[in-house]
C-alpha cells in the first residue's frame, strides 16, 4: 500500500475519532442515552494468555477502550492521556485499572499486546484483551463500539472505530462516556467525581 493510501486512511481515522467525540460532546452520544446499554458479559484472553471475562472488572474503577496495537494516532493518544490520568489519581490509582481491548484479534495477538502496553507511558495498571472474531464482536457489540476493517492486504490495513472511553464502576456498571481529546486533568476530575460517589456511580458530575 502506498504511503499517499496510509495518510489519508490515517486522516479519515483521525476525522472519525474527532467526530465521535463531537458527538458525545453535543449528548448525540451521551450517557444519559446509553446506561442502560453499555456494558455485559465477554470472553477474551489478556495479554499474559490467560481466559478473562466480564469479572476482570470487578473491585476496581475502569477505563474501557477498544482500539488496536497498529492504530496510528487515536489509540496510543488516548492510552497516553490514560496514563497521565493515573498519575494524576494520586492514591487513588491503586483502585483504577485501564481495559484495553482490540478490535484487530487477527494481528494483536496476546503476546503483541503485551509488548504495546509495555510502553512506560501508557497506564500502568492495564489490562490487555483479545480473542477471536466472534468474541471480539460480541464484547464490542455490549459495548455499542462500532469497529470495520479498511483495505484488503493481509496485514496492510487500518480498522476504523469508536474512540470512546467508558468509565464502569467497581460492580461492573456504566458509569460515563469520557470522549476522545478530553486533556488528562479532565478525565482525572471525571473519574474523581465518580469515585466520590461510590461504587453505584451513575455519573461523572461533581
Amino acid at each position: 500500500m502506498s504511503r499517499t493510501v496510509w495518510m489519508i486512511l490515517a486522516i479519515l481515522a483521525v476525522a472519525f475519532a474527532l467526530i465521535t467525540g463531537l458527538a458525545v460532546r453535543r449528548g448525540l452520544l451521551g450517557p444519559e442515552t446509553q446506561t442502560a446499554l453499555i456494558g455485559g458479559p465477554f470472553h477474551l484472553t489478556d495479554q499474559t494468555g490467560k481466559p478473562t471475562d466480564q469479572s476482570v472488572l470487578k473491585g476496581k474503577w475502569n477505563a474501557v477502550f477498544f482500539g488496536y496495537t497498529y492504530c496510528p494516532e487515536a489509540c496510543p493518544t488516548a492510552l497516553l492521556a490514560l496514563g497521565q490520568t493515573e498519575k494524576l489519581l494520586g492514591p487513588k490509582a491503586a483502585d483504577f485499572q485501564t481495559v484495553y481491548i482490540s478490535v484487530d484479534p487477527k494481528r494483536d495477538t496476546p503476546k503483541v499486546i503485551a509488548n504495546y502496553l509495555s510502553n512506560t507511558s501508557f497506564p500502568r495498571h492495564v489490562v490487555g484483551l483479545t480473542g477471536d472474531e466472534a468474541q471480539v464482536q460480541a464484547a464490542a457489540k455490549a459495548y455499542k463500539v462500532y469497529y470495520q476493517k479498511v483495505g484488503d492486504g493481509a496485514g496492510d490495513y487500518q480498522v476504523n472505530h469508536s474512540t470512546i472511553t467508558y468509565l464502569m464502576s467497581p460492580n461492573g456498571g456504566f458509569v460515563c462516556v469520557i470522549p476522545y481529546g478530553e486533556t488528562p486533568e479532565q478525565m482525572a476530575g471525571q473519574i474523581q467525581a465518580a469515585m466520590k460517589q461510590g461504587p453505584h456511580a451513575t455519573s461523572c458530575r461533581a
